[in-house]
């Protein structure tokens, strides 16, 4: 792959879980710096290679390749303390963290009082909760566009003084939430806070988008990393039940300071069936022996909380909305492996609303009377996690990709099937 002055973008377009950090983690030897554009520490990006498992949380997934230099851009929210526990776990396994990553200035932190400002909103929901991890990401984004957050800059001048101001503002908010707080194990937490943000201030902090718009006008090459998937995009997702930030391709623009005009490949990753975490609707949902299948043999639980994820078959309206969103020029298929003792794949091609059908996805999945419409596919019962390339994928396979193909009117250029680095397909030359 040649180097241009064009960043290419890698994000999720399902409901997250796709497999983006290992796809990161094998793109990443054709770039020279792979930068985080957004979300914070709910996003566990999970990687396997070398018989060992690493769950990477902030710190983009291509800090394990030599030579690059990784990114947390100013669209991301950190909380330096699982920062600081993510960092000391991959030194203490041999990665030189601090001379590979770089962080911004502009990066909004999360304090210990938005954990609890968003356990006390999401209690005050009552049965409408969002389902969120409780770590404080939701609070951090709406301190940010209220002008109130602090950010990691703001920890280099003055910063007792801005962190008290900021502390004592969400204490009364939470005491007109009728939150109870322990004052005790709050200043034990801002202990540990503290001298989390001290251990940052030992990386190169930066104005990250000069840096980057600086190595594109050298002609290195970026890849631009996403976060949970497209549709929990908090402008079109399936609101309310979405992230606190932009998951789309617009999003690694204002998350890294990259203009439109640099924007190169888009790479789409998706599952070939689909998984959601957490509460809202999700339309090809399986509530039987079929889902249970499903989350078993792709072991899905997530890689930060643990939460066991929701399955269905993979859902084609939710991920032509998704392509058109993020302009994506090259898709790549996660998890193959998991549909290969099926006898039968489905794949939803339209939405039923109230009698009538539609190949578009509607403003409300949430409160409509909706039926997924399933085309039914032959299943290719056939073992691929040990097949070398797409020469071997069996018939019935080959039609499956080449029907998705068709629908979703992008070339798959990569195919997963299975967890380790080396069960990786690529099926476009330019990549190889």
């Amino acid at each position: 792959m040649e180097k241009s002055t064009k960043v290419d973008v890698l994000l999720g377009l399902q409901w997250g879980d796709e497999g983006k950090g290992k796809v990161v983690d094998v793109l990443t030897p054709r770039y020279d710096i792979v930068a985080r554009f957004q979300g914070g520490p709910n996003a566990g990006h999970t990687l396997e290679f070398d018989g060992k498992k690493y769950v990477l949380r902030s710190i983009p997934s291509g800090v394990f390749q030599s030579g690059s230099v990784n990114i947390i851009g100013n669209g991301v929210v950190l909380d330096p303390v699982l920062f600081r526990q993510e960092a000391e776990a991959l030194e203490a396994s041999g990665t030189d963290i601090r001379k590979k990553l770089k962080l911004s200035k502009k990066a909004h932190l999360i304090l210990p009082t938005h954990r609890l400002l968003d356990a006390a909103n999401e209690k005050a929901k009552g049965g409408a909760k969002i389902g969120t991890t409780g770590k404080g990401i939701g609070p951090t984004y709406t301190d940010k566009v209220s002008r109130n957050g602090f950010r990691l800059g703001d920890s280099l001048c003055d910063f007792e003084n801005r962190y008290k101001q900021a502390r004592d503002r969400h204490l009364n908010m939470l005491e007109a939430l009728g939150a109870k707080v322990d004052m005790e194990e709050l200043a034990a937490n801002e202990k540990a806070w503290i001298e989390a943000v001290e251990y940052l201030h030992g990386y190169d902090i930066v104005d990250s988008e000069h840096f980057i718009n600086g190595q594109l006008n050298e002609g290195k090459s970026v890849l631009c990393e996403g976060a949970q998937g497209t549709m929990l995009d908090v402008d079109f997702g399936s609101y309310p039940f979405v992230t606190s930030s932009n998951t789309i391709c617009a999003g690694a623009c204002t998350g890294l300071g990259v203009a439109p005009n640099r924007i190169g490949d888009v790479f789409g990753i998706f599952k070939a069936y689909c998984t959601r975490v957490g509460s809202g609707p999700f339309p090809t949902e399986l509530f039987d022996e079929t889902g249970k299948t499903l989350r078993d043999l792709g072991h899905e639980y997530g890689a930060v909380t643990g939460r066991e994820r929701r399955c269905g078959w993979v859902d084609l309206v939710a991920l032509r909305y998704a392509v058109m969103l993020n302009g994506v020029t090259k898709l790549i298929m996660m998890k193959s492996d998991v549909l290969d003792g099926f006898d039968t794949i489905k794949a939803c091609v339209a939405y039923d609303i109230d009698g009538k059908q539609t190949r578009d996805f509607p403003y409300d999945i949430e409160n409509r009377q909706l039926k997924p419409v399933y085309t039914e596919l032959p299943g290719w019962k056939t073992d691929m996690t040990a097949m070398q390339s797409a020469d071997e994928f069996p018939e019935n396979f080959k039609a499956y990709i080449e029907f998705l193909e068709k629908e979703l009117n992008v070339p798959i250029a990569i195919v997963s099937i299975g967890p380790d680095r080396k069960q990786t397909i690529v099926r476009d030359q330019a990549l190889k």
